[in-house]
């Protein structure tokens, strides 16, 4: 794994490497870099070493020079597509580099390249022959890439794997995106293709771009996205069998793959299905007592794994490490990671991932965890409210609904991970709006007339939460609730918050983490199932748990679901976290107000508190 960082116009090395070296925790092992002088390009690079230590450093180029690349990321089918290229008469200078493989695969197939890769990436290519600045990431985004282009005085345009990186260069805009903004309140994070900056932008996952070198023009394209085309629904009674042992087929060799590594490997367990399925097929390919696992715990039971994890660790005869952390300990990290953030991203599992990653980092420079089985097989909660919010969309006279919310937030609040009270105040909240909005109102932080509130100003809810209305509606016309559901936790919230947040606090300790569910094979015929087979009979997630009986114990496979969360809402009820107060007028008589109303117990704000303390970080850094 490895940070990425480039520009072609005005600036110099001294520019090159301050932005390369704000990335040095994404690559602490190497660094180098490419400049042609005449042409104004600038190439940077900071390498985690992970596969061919001894000769994959970067930039690469190709033995006649036309070619040059800079290259974050694992390609998992590198070997194969090696052989293909042999074949066709290349020849490698490296022993078993996937960086050399991309350069020889762009230039046999170009763009089309981009469908024979399964892994993640983000990679600019320097095409002498084509005098064009090739960039492309990977289907869902898991490799952060953020450009802009600049024509005040002479054009820059200028790449980088964060922010952070970008902001070294003089061109490079410094004001606050205020839509980017209203959308981090809508959802708990900022959708690509926008970022905080006003004129900085995310290149999305399975997109890439062209920076023409000639015209100085900069295009984009779609290479992929992810689209449901369900099989035949009507499930026969050995069909379902016969799905189930396919798709531990296809996981088996996900997670096969991603064992291949030149350094120490491990495995992210918390004794949750997709982290059980990950640890228990590792194993199948590794010594007895060979696999090492990490897990931790805290002190409250209400946000603990450990029983799980340890559980299955001995099922598996795992090398396992665990760590225990107390809360207020925690709490006292917060601080520094919110300040190393490169984006706000209100999720509140940010500080456990941090902690498990720095703890795996000790032993480890590779993980592999479950992200994904959540996105591809109707795993959250909000699947298992659809049937129910339905029902009520069509019974429940609309003059009502206002009585029943009132109802509900004289329930007592509690701040226990994801508590009854917190489920059915959210339910009631986003039922007020379309189905194409249920998602997003039920899951982020304010809705719409709140943040017309915070802003002080009226906003449009089509421009507001247009990407959730998007993906929704990209499942077709006459498509089930299911399946629109699918469509939103795929395309927007597994790439923007979860992948971005496995991203950013994994790479702060410099560790990799790879993610088998999201293997370009099981994601494929994920997309293909109906949806009848992963939300079934009230079951989330049930062709992956029947795929998964022979392998791991009937209480790990059937357990309830627990968040992998933090007590933020006692902590700002008991005062332990205070956040800043806005400065415009109408953001601070709103926050005034919920901090108010959620230290009095009037009403569980937890989720716009921790939004609103993310990004006062984020702003003051």
């Amino acid at each position: 794994m490895c940070g990425i960082a480039g520009f072609i116009g005005s600036g110099n090395r001294e520019v090159l490497e301050k932005m390369t070296r704000a990335l040095a925790h994404r690559g602490p092992d190497a660094e180098g870099f490419f400049i042609e002088e005449k042409k104004g390009i600038h190439f940077g690079h900071r390498r985690l070493s992970i596969l061919d230590l001894a000769q994959g450093a970067q930039p690469m180029a190709t033995l006649d020079g036309e070619l040059i690349i800079i290259f974050n990321g694992e390609i998992y089918n590198h070997l194969e597509l090696r052989a293909e290229l042999l074949a066709k008469g290349y020849h490698f200078q490296t022993d078993h580099s996937d960086t050399e493989v991309l350069l020889h695969a762009y230039r046999q197939w170009g763009e089309k390249m981009l469908t024979r890769l399964n892994g993640m990436w983000a990679f600019a290519i320097y095409d002498k022959r084509q005098d064009l600045i090739f960039l492309a990431r990977d289907r869902f985004g898991k490799k952060p890439l953020y450009y802009f282009r600049s024509e005040k005085g002479e054009t820059v345009f200028a790449f980088a794997s964060q922010l952070s990186a970008l902001s070294h260069h003089p061109q490079v805009p410094r004001n606050e995106s205020i839509l980017a903004l209203k959308k981090y309140f809508a959802y708990g994070y900022i959708p690509a293709p926008h970022s905080p900056i006003k004129g900085i932008f995310k290149l999305p996952g399975g997109h890439y771009g062209k920076w023409d070198l000639k015209t100085k023009q900069w295009s984009i394209k779609r290479y992929w996205e992810y689209r449901l085309e369900p099989m035949q629904a009507n499930l026969p009674a050995d069909q379902g069998k016969a799905w189930a042992e396919e798709l531990l087929y296809l996981l088996d060799r996900a997670v096969k793959r991603r064992l291949i590594s030149d350094v120490p490997l491990g495995i992210f367990l918390s004794g949750g299905i997709d982290s059980s399925a990950v640890a228990a097929l590792a194993a199948q390919h590794l010594p007895a007592g060979a696999l090492k696992t990490f897990s931790i715990g805290f002190t409250d039971p209400s946000f603990d794994e450990r029983s799980y994890a340890r559980q299955m660790a001995i099922h598996l005869a795992c090398d396992h490490h665990e760590e225990i952390v107390e809360l207020d300990k925690a709490l006292q990290y917060l601080p520094n990671l919110l300040r190393e953030l490169d984006e706000p991203i209100a999720d509140s599992s940010l500080l456990p991932t941090w902690l498990l990653s720095r703890f795996a980092r000790r032993h480890v420079t590779v993980a592999l965890g479950g992200d994904g089985g959540d996105e591809l097989f109707a795993g959250y909660d909000p699947f298992q409210a659809l049937k129910a919010a339905e029902l009520y969309s069509k019974t429940i006279p609309r003059v009502l609904h206002p009585a029943l919310t009132f109802l509900a937030a004289q329930l007592p609040v509690s701040h226990h991970n994801i508590s009854f009270d917190f489920k059915i105040k959210r339910f009631l909240r986003g039922i007020a709006f379309p189905p194409s909005l249920w998602m997003p109102v039920w899951m982020g932080p304010l809705e719409l007339s709140e943040i017309n509130d915070y802003f002080g100003d009226q906003n449009d809810p089509e421009e507001i939460y247009s990407e959730a209305i998007e993906a929704w509606e990209s499942a077709g016309p006459g498509a089930n609730l299911v399946d629109r559901a699918l469509q939103f936790f795929t395309r927007l919230y597994l790439q923007d918050d979860i992948l971005a947040k496995v991203d950013r606090t994994s790479m702060l300790p410099s560790l990799e983490v790879r993610s088998p569910f999201l293997d370009s094979e099981v994601v494929d015929f994920a997309r293909r199932l109906p949806h009848t087979v992963k939300l079934r009979g009230g079951v989330t997630k049930w062709i992956l748990k029947k795929a998964l009986e022979p392998l791991l114990p009937h209480d790990i496979i059937y357990r309830k679901k627990k968040g992998f969360g933090m007590p933020i809402g006692a902590w700002f009820q008991q005062g332990a976290i205070t956040p800043a107060v806005p400065k415009t007028a109408s953001a601070h008589y709103f926050f005034q107000q919920r901090l108010k109303f959620h230290q009095l117990g009037k009403s569980d704000e937890r989720l716009f508190l921790w939004a609103q303390h993310v990004l006062n970080f984020w702003q003051n850094k």
